[in-house]
């Protein structure tokens, strides 16, 4: 797994003084928010959660966003065992969810697609920011 750097959960209430476990970072350490999502995640299984908010970097479920469940008809599917555990070491999809989530600050996660209670691929929307030499000409001319 990939390093944390030291503080990076703090300001969302996610860590105390310290950063995440050597082993990894457990659910425990997640906001309130980002449990919530972590188990929509779980809950979907496979489908996908559409137009979720993301405010200060966090997810908002007001509104709430739209999901999505893919059920197949020919096969039984299996729930996350985490689903049952009230704390577990999250997984490398989860820690970079977290980690687009802190890059992100304010926008929209237009889809995050969940296979096997995972969050595998997201879509995200945010405004262009920076100064008008990081557009193209073709829309700097039209404005």
């Amino acid at each position: 797994m990939e390093s944390v750097k030291p503080g990076a959960f703090q300001s969302h209430g996610i860590g105390g003084a310290s950063a995440a476990p050597a082993n990894g970072l457990r659910f425990s350490q997640l906001s309130a928010p980002r449990q919530t999502l972590v188990r929509l995640c779980q809950a979907i299984n496979h489908g996908s959660i559409e137009n979720l908010e993301v405010r200060s970097s966090e997810p908002v479920f007001n509104p709430l966003p739209v999901t999505v469940k893919d059920v197949k008809l020919d096969a039984d599917e299996e729930a996350r065992p985490e689903l049952g555990l009230a704390d577990f070491v999250v997984s490398d999809e989860v820690m970079r969810l977290i980690r687009l989530l802190d890059e992100l600050g304010c926008g929209t996660l237009r889809r995050i697609e969940v296979h096997a209670g995972l969050p595998r691929r997201i879509l995200v929307e945010s405004q262009v920011a920076g100064a008008p030499e990081v557009l193209p000409r073709q829309v700097r001319r039209s404005q």
